[in-house]
């Protein structure tokens, strides 16, 4: 990970969903009430607290006519947000290499995987997104040893995303690409865009120019360009989703 993982702006909104907790104890923001289609949204380092990010749950329900879930796959802990916009050298205790160890793929990927597959029981059409953390694990649950657990998947400014992910993805992709990304690096980039349509997927790869890595969940509404990104990046995957979930 790297500090631009963890800077940005929090959204000004009221969440409208409600939480549930699953049989085997996930707590789970839940919006929308389509019995047929489901959105999995894979938070980035805040949580599945983090206002903004459940906004965007709400605006995928809307948009896109289906139910989305998005799970707290940190067991219980979440980054403080009240780092956002601070320097480093501000954030005081935070123990931000402890806190990837106790989630990394290797601890979270089994629940992710878990709570895919109870929603592929549940729903004729499934779809995920993942943010910043959540972009390796969209991508692995659409490889092709996954079991199909979802019909498609999109991610904005993916983290920890891997050669052998990215080769191995089986269904439809969509990515939403900052220019400005230390994590996501031209190499990557450039890895998928040359990778993932020799696969014969349907692909949409999404540039946005002079933004950087958490704009579409931290972006800067009081900035024209980020906003308009922002925007626009919401627009694209409610788009992606309405059409392979409808």
């Amino acid at each position: 990970m790297n500090d631009c993982c963890v800077k940005g702006f929090k959204w000004d909104g009221q969440p409208q969903g409600h939480i549930e907790t699953t049989s085997s104890g996930v707590s789970t923001y839940v919006v929308g009430s389509n019995p047929e289609a489901a959105i999995l949204v894979i938070h980035d380092l805040f949580g599945w607290t983090f206002p903004n990010t459940r906004l965007l749950a709400d605006a995928y329900a809307e948009g896109a006519n289906a139910t989305v879930y998005v799970p707290d796959f940190f067991g219980g802990e979440v980054l403080p947000s009240d780092i956002l916009r601070k320097d480093p050298s501000e954030w005081g205790p935070l123990d931000l290499p402890g806190f990837t160890s106790r989630n990394s793929k290797e601890v979270r990927e089994p629940e992710i995987f878990a709570f895919a597959r109870d929603l592929r029981a549940k729903y004729q059409h499934v779809g995920a997104i993942g943010f910043c953390y959540g972009g390796w694990a969209v991508f692995r649950l659409g490889a092709k040893t996954s079991g199909r657990l979802v019909d498609c998947i999109s991610t904005a400014h993916p983290s920890w995303l891997t050669k052998e992910e990215i080769e191995n993805v089986d269904v439809p992709v969509q990515i939403l690409a900052p220019e400005i990304d230390p994590v996501f690096t031209p190499e990557l980039k450039d890895l998928c865009n040359r990778v993932i349509p020799s696969l014969g997927l349907d692909y949409d790869y999404q540039h946005f120019p002079a933004l950087e890595h958490s704009f579409a969940v931290r972006g800067n509404k009081e900035n024209e360009a980020e906003l308009k990104g922002l925007v626009r990046a919401k627009n694209a995957a409610i788009y992606w989703f309405n059409q392979y979930l409808h």
